[in-house]
């Protein structure tokens, strides 16, 4: 494929990929770490009927609208599994697990009745984003990476998902120290004047922010996959948070990498004529990755214990 080809057809699709995964899997590594790997899986749950509200409301599809729904959404999600848990007097698991299937099966029920013809919104958007149809048409080939005419054009995604990639980077940077205390001792963490409730609540607004950024452009599933694959994959190639946190952006990008190319030639490769979702392409590859480091990664046989800082 050349780059007058490449460019406006494949370059941005796949440029969000890599940045949505990587958005996803730098939080993922603390979530993973701190064993609610659920919180990543009922973010991309809850955050649905929150955006389809907020459609509902604006008639658009914003970032910030977006935003707001999801964080509406996610407040009634731990009113109600906080309800639950006590007048049904169940574990706090069981309670997760109710609310987050029942939001999410309402809000494709909403999406079902509502008429979303007019914006990129609808139940298999909502599962498998538009991810494909993110092109560049401005773009002629590589010298529109240099042209303002042509970058003007860019698909919306792509800024809103580097943004919030800088935001999540810059996050874990700043309390990089605060996090690995709380994560590893919150005991000890606390000793230091930390305040790991607000810590552990920001990291989970963070994660919230980044499914909400790529949910628009690579559906649900990228970003279940994202939030607990790479990172469980790294684990089990280092002991270290560092080299964890390096892995799990290695494997990020390698799944997103894999994952579109797969989507779009390995179907032609076997004899078929019809590509396949990237979005499902991406998580099962991120999925099969996960495999291969449980069965060859070094650190595979000592994953319960515990990173060296």
């Amino acid at each position: 494929m050349s780059g007058s080809e490449f460019v406006p057809l494949s370059l941005t699709p796949l440029l969000i990929g890599i940045l949505s995964a990587v958005a996803c899997a730098l939080p993922g590594n603390f979530l993973v770490l701190r064993r609610q790997a659920l919180i990543g899986d009922a973010i991309s749950h809850v955050v649905l009927p929150g955006i389809v509200v907020a459609f509902l409301l604006t008639g658009v599809i914003a970032a910030w609208p977006m935003m707001l729904g999801a964080a509406g959404a996610a407040v009634v999600a731990v009113v109600l599994i906080e309800a639950i848990r006590r007048l049904g007097r169940i574990e706090p698991g069981a309670a997760m697990g109710v609310v987050f299937t029942t939001m999410f099966a309402a809000g494709v029920l909403l999406l079902e009745q509502t008429d979303t013809s007019t914006v990129h919104l609808d139940v298999e958007h909502a599962l498998y984003g538009n991810l494909e149809s993110l092109i560049w048409l401005d773009a002629t080939g590589w010298a529109s990476l240099v042209d303002p005419v042509a970058l003007a054009g860019l698909p919306v995604e792509l800024p809103r998902i580097l943004v919030t990639l800088a935001g999540v980077s810059g996050f874990i940077w700043l309390f990089w120290r605060p996090l690995k205390l709380s994560t590893f001792d919150e005991g000890f963490a606390r000793t230091l004047g930390i305040r790991t409730g607000h810590l552990g609540l920001a990291l989970v607004i963070v994660a919230a922010v980044a499914a909400v950024a790529a949910f628009d452009a690579v559906g649900s599933i990228i970003v279940i996959a994202m939030f607990i694959c790479p990172p469980a994959a790294a684990r089990m190639m280092t002991n270290t948070l560092e080299g964890q946190v390096g892995w799990s952006v290695v494997f990020a990008i390698l799944s997103a990498v894999l994952g579109y190319v797969l989507a779009g030639y390995g179907p032609l490769w076997l004899g078929a004529h019809d590509a396949v979702s990237a979005a499902g392409m991406i998580a099962t590859m991120s999925g099969l990755i996960l495999a291969l480091a449980a069965r060859f990664g070094p650190c595979r046989s000592r994953t319960g214990a515990p990173v060296q800082s």
